[in-house]
């Protein structure tokens, strides 16, 4: 687990699991998104975080603000229906 962004408006952690032996399976894992002002959250994996990671990337490479990356992941959070829940 390793958070990778964190704004006023979202957190983005990134889990990666191994799989039994590296050999033998893939690794798993994806990208939990909390979007902090909606309080709730979405899991993405598989093709869908291979997407956000690439765009992601690409947006690193633009240098771009807050607000730009910002509305990158509000693309993905508006999927989101987990409600975040404090315990």
């Amino acid at each position: 687990m390793q958070m990778l962004y964190n704004s006023d408006s979202y957190v983005v952690v990134q889990f990666d699991v191994p799989g039994a032996s590296e050999d033998a399976a893939p690794r798993r894992g994806g990208f939990e998104i909390v979007d902090k002002l909606a309080r709730k959250e979405i899991f993405i994996e598989g093709a869908v975080a291979e997407s956000f990671q690439r765009g992601v990337q690409e947006l690193v490479r633009q240098g771009p603000s807050e607000e730009v990356i910002d509305d990158y992941i509000a693309g993905f959070t508006a999927l989101a229906q987990q409600p975040v829940v404090l315990h």
